[in-house]
């Protein structure tokens, strides 16, 4: 087992803010000032390839700030440079979180969940329980969960009580300290969380905390929740998450993990989902889906409200209410792309809306073909949908490769397109002589449509007619989802008709907007669509935000502004103040 070093820093509480509950607790104590060690991981020995800890604890644009938004720069180690650029141009779900509570496998469960949850990253993984000596286990590493964990390492998770993540990250090799879940320990215990957002007020609260004596391991805004937790003074530690959350602005779904507690908790806008079940042993589960859910046979019950605390106990499931919630907010591209077909997401079937989507395209986008075939993975159901409505079969006219690692070794006489070639191949015989109908899910900076119309002219297309089944996105998202750089959606440089000669497709349509909020009705206001508008529901409040949830600062050392590239600039017309200038804890209040 690897030992445990710990930092100990001396830190000033932070102001307690009013509590809105909808139960009526005891006034809490005030703790006295107390000392916070930070767990300082070593590697554990391992003759594997991928990298493992195991630690325990005993403690004028179309966008209207586009203009403003610096190009993100990729790191000396970035493995995209192995391939054609940007050939998985997708948006990127950050990650997914699972906790269990009161099951005596709890470690093993977390890691079919976690499985289930893979989609939604796959650069690393960690699983943290409580053993029987009330003590917190964490084993995090680089990789798939498979590549992660074994029979050994789940072995030495033992206890009826854990919490898991996946992440996903922009690129580097040396990103093994920002995988989740965080532990730490403070006076009065220790505490592990699992988080799935972004903090759009990340830098404000780590200037306040570093300037009040917080040393920070990694360049992870969940770090900061940490840090707000172990200062504040409020007791008992649900009320410590609540006194934390009520400072964070921006998106997150959380997982908390104590000696004897299981919390989970979810942003006042209920950006990113979170969802309730129960085993049929009585043991609680929460996930980012509920395909998690169905996996290691958990009834799904209900969502985590937005703004809800949930706070498991031996005493049963204690509901909260974080603070006063306005309209919700909840991201509609868990929906268009992130989320399973198979899961019910914001209380919607996934396979469902995606199928309607491309019965709309269908409708308002109308055009002769002969056959219509889908990108797969994420395309699939929306190609059925539009297949279905137009009364044309539906083929598969592309294969996916599912088999496809992060490198591969190119041949030194060059291969056109080599990426997408790796990922996707055309079937000449259901393609030759056709009129195509291709659906996809979304475009984002165009280069891998443009490649993949022409790999199936190149396989005898007589037309190729893209249908996207979302709208044009023209905005990066503050949400905890990794998008570009305004400056780098297409959509946001070019009209529809300057993005179909730039891919070279005969014909292309999006998913009109408005026909997207009429599906969704009365439930239209209450889901967000800033990457398709640019009016976001929690404004960047700060010179400078972190682009993405985890950025990976590949080994530096230092302040954030030394992180090259792993910050945009937020619209300057805010009524903003300077990280430097916001030194006094009364602001974050």
């Amino acid at each position: 087992m690897a030992s445990t070093a710990a930092a100990t820093t001396s830190f000033s509480a932070l102001s307690k803010h009013s509590l809105s509950l909808n139960t009526n607790p005891q006034v809490p104590q005030k703790a006295p000032p107390f000392l916070l060690p930070e767990t300082l991981q070593k590697p554990y020995p391992s003759h594997a390839t991928h990298k493992t800890h195991i630690t325990l604890t005993t403690l004028s644009s179309k966008n209207p700030i586009s203009d403003l938004v610096s190009t993100d720069k990729k790191s000396s180690d970035d493995f995209s440079s192995y391939f054609d650029d940007d050939d998985d141009d997708k948006p990127r779900e950050e990650c997914g979180v699972v906790g269990i509570y009161g099951d005596p496998e709890a470690s093993r469960l977390c890691y079919l969940a976690l499985h289930s949850l893979q989609h939604r990253g796959q650069e690393g993984a960690g699983i943290v329980t409580v053993n029987d000596n009330k003590v917190l286990q964490s084993v995090t590493g680089v990789g798939l969960v498979s590549e992660v964990f074994n029979e050994s390492k789940l072995d030495q998770l033992p206890g009826d009580l854990a919490i898991g993540h996946v992440r996903y990250s922009t690129a580097g090799s040396s990103m093994l300290k920002n995988v989740q879940p965080f532990v730490a320990g403070y006076r009065f215990g220790s505490v592990g969380v699992a988080h799935n957002g972004n903090l759009v007020n990340y830098r404000k609260l780590r200037a306040i905390l570093e300037e009040n004596g917080s040393i920070f391991n990694t360049s992870s805004d969940t770090e900061v929740v940490l840090h707000l937790i172990a200062t504040s003074k409020t007791r008992p530690f649900f009320l410590r998450i609540v006194d934390a959350c009520e400072k964070l602005e921006g998106a997150y779904s959380m997982v908390f993990l104590t000696e004897d507690k299981l919390v989970a908790v979810r942003d006042p806008f209920g950006f990113r989902p979170l969802v309730m079940g129960r085993r049929s042993n009585g043991a609680v589960v929460f996930a980012s889906e509920t395909c998690a859910l169905d996996l290691i046979e958990a009834t799904y019950e209900r969502e985590v409200y937005p703004g809800e605390v949930l706070v498991v106990d031996k005493d049963g499931v204690q509901s909260l209410c974080l603070m006063p919630h306005p309209e919700p907010k909840q991201c509609i591209f868990e929906h268009i792309y992130f989320s399973l077909p198979n899961s019910i997401v914001f209380g919607r079937s996934v396979y469902e809306s995606r199928h309607v989507f491309g019965e709309i395209l269908a409708t308002e986008a109308p055009v002769d073909c002969d056959v219509v075939i889908a990108v797969p993975d994420s395309g699939v159901v929306a190609a059925l949908g539009y297949a279905s409505k137009a009364g044309v079969p539906f083929q598969q006219g592309l294969i996916r490769s599912h088999y496809v690692g992060r490198t591969f070794i190119e041949p030194s006489q060059k291969i056109r397109d080599f990426g997408v070639k790796l990922k996707l191949s055309p079937v000449r015989r259901v393609l030759e002589g056709k009129r195509v109908v291709v659906v996809d899910d979304s475009i984002v900076r165009g280069t891998t449509s443009s490649k993949i119309v022409r790999l199936l002219k190149e396989a005898g297309a007589k037309e190729i007619h893209m249908r996207i089944a979302s709208p044009p996105i023209i905005a990066s998202c503050y949400y905890g989802v990794d998008t570009p750089s305004s400056e780098e959606l297409i959509s946001n440089r070019m009209s529809v008709e300057e993005i179909r000669e730039f891919i070279g497709c005969d014909s292309l349509a999006f998913l009109p907007l408005d026909s997207l909020k009429k599906l969704l009705a009365e439930e239209s206001p209450n889901f967000c669509y800033a990457c398709f508008s640019g009016k976001y529901p929690v404004q960047p409040k700060e010179v400078m935000v972190k682009r993405v949830g985890d950025f990976v600062d590949d080994g530096l050392n230092g302040s954030p502004e030394s992180i090259d590239g792993g910050w945009v600039q937020a619209p300057l017309n805010q009524d903003v103040k300077k990280v430097s200038e916001a030194g006094k804890l009364s602001s974050l209040t």
